[in-house]
């Protein structure tokens, strides 16, 4: 007889109540639409880990482009989770576009 096992990983969010369980033996993560960063999308964390997940503004002037904004319409460049042994980071590109016209 062979047993089969299935590897539990439990997820938090540090800035909101989101909670997740997932059974994938392979190294993953999980992002949700957080509710604490005014609904961007931030990562969750491994329950128990002490980090700080946070959006960063972006500093530069937003001339028409297609960039993501916070629930709050501010434009943000990035989701930075920081914890003791290093940081992660999620980058909000800005998105191009097309404009076609006849001439």
């Amino acid at each position: 007889m062979t047993m089969l096992l299935q590897r539990e990983t439990r997820w938090e969010c540090p800035n909101c109540t989101v909670t997740d369980v997932t059974f994938i033996g392979q190294p993953h993560s999980r992002f949700h639409t957080c509710a604490g960063l005014l609904g961007l999308t931030a990562p969750l964390v491994p329950v128990g880990t002490s980090c700080k997940v946070e959006a960063l503004d972006r500093e530069d002037y937003v001339n028409g482009e297609l960039v993501q904004c916070d629930g709050s319409g501010r434009p943000k460049m990035s989701v930075v989770t920081t914890r003791d042994d290093g940081c992660d980071c999620a980058v909000l590109a800005t998105t191009a576009r097309l404009e076609a016209r006849d001439d």
